[in-house]
Order: structure tokens, then C-alpha cells, then sequence
């Protein structure tokens, strides 16, 4: 069995950041052009577009509920964040955070419609929990990316 790299999904999104982007609603919603990191960078700091997380939900076929247990937002907090259309920057981080799996579970299983599918679907190697269900704490996030990492690697997961 070949190790697997470490930071495999990082090191994908440090050297595109276009499909987390374009998760995030590109730059229709963003609002500018973000094609670096450290553009990315900037934009979570001042806090992503309301827009942003209903790209992400739309996308993914995430549900509010869904959304609001991965990103820790209750609802009567989401509702306000939309009145307000913009995100804190630490509720935009963990956006950021469920764009990026996801995009690269679209990367690594071919479509966003499959990796709408494999996040909603129990997993073993997760000990039956749903790799969204994980998305809450970086450390959950972690055991999603590295499951990723197998599967791109063709390590039984």
C-alpha cells in the first residue's frame, strides 16, 4: 500500500483556488475577481456573502439543517445573516471549509452530483457517519479529507 501525501486537499487548493471559489458563487456573488489565496484570504476575513452559502447548499443539496449543524450557525443566527447578506469571519471560515471538501469530492469522485451523494451518504471508514455530518470541527473535516485522499489514491475506504 503506497502512503498517501500529506495535505493532499490543501495542497490541491494552494494550487488552485478556483474551484472553492467557484463554490463559494465566483465572482457573481463574491462580488470581484478572487484568484489567489491570499485574495481568499482577505474576502473570509471581511466576511463571505450570504450568497456564498446558499451557492454552497444549492450546489451540494445541502439543507438548512444540514447547513446549519456543519457550519454551527443556528437558524434564527442564519436568518439574521441574511438580512444582513454577509457572513462573520469565522461563520465565513467554516463556509470556506465545507466549500473546499466538497469541491474537492466533486474533484476526486467526477461531478458535483456524486459528491452531493458520498457527503449525505454513511460511510464505514467514518464509523458509519455521513462525511457532512463531520464538517463541524476541523478535526472531523481532517478524517473527511483523508477518506478523500484514499479514495483519489485507490486506498480501500
Amino acid at each position: 500500500m503506497r502512503p498517501l501525501p500529506d495535505g493532499t486537499i490543501l495542497n490541491a487548493i494552494m494550487h488552485n483556488p478556483a474551484d472553492v471559489v467557484e463554490a463559494l458563487g465566483g465572482r457573481r456573488i463574491l462580488g470581484r475577481k478572487v484568484g489567489s489565496l491570499e485574495g481568499l484570504r482577505h474576502r473570509l476575513k471581511e466576511g463571505l456573502p450570504y450568497g456564498s452559502l446558499e451557492a454552497v447548499a444549492r450546489r451540494f443539496e445541502i439543507g438548512p439543517e444540514e447547513l446549519s449543524a456543519a457550519l454551527r450557525l443556528p437558524s434564527r443566527t442564519m436568518a439574521r445573516r441574511k438580512r444582513a447578506d454577509r457572513l462573520l469571519a469565522d461563520e465565513s471560515d467554516r463556509l470556506f471549509r465545507l466549500a473546499r471538501i466538497a469541491a474537492e469530492a466533486a474533484r476526486v469522485l467526477g461531478s458535483e452530483e456524486k459528491a452531493a451523494r458520498w457527503l449525505h451518504e454513511p460511510n464505514r471508514a467514518l464509523g458509519g457517519d455521513t462525511p457532512l455530518s463531520l464538517l463541524d470541527t476541523e478535526i472531523g473535516a481532517r478524517r473527511v479529507e483523508e477518506i478523500l485522499g484514499r479514495i483519489e489514491y485507490g486506498v480501500f475506504s
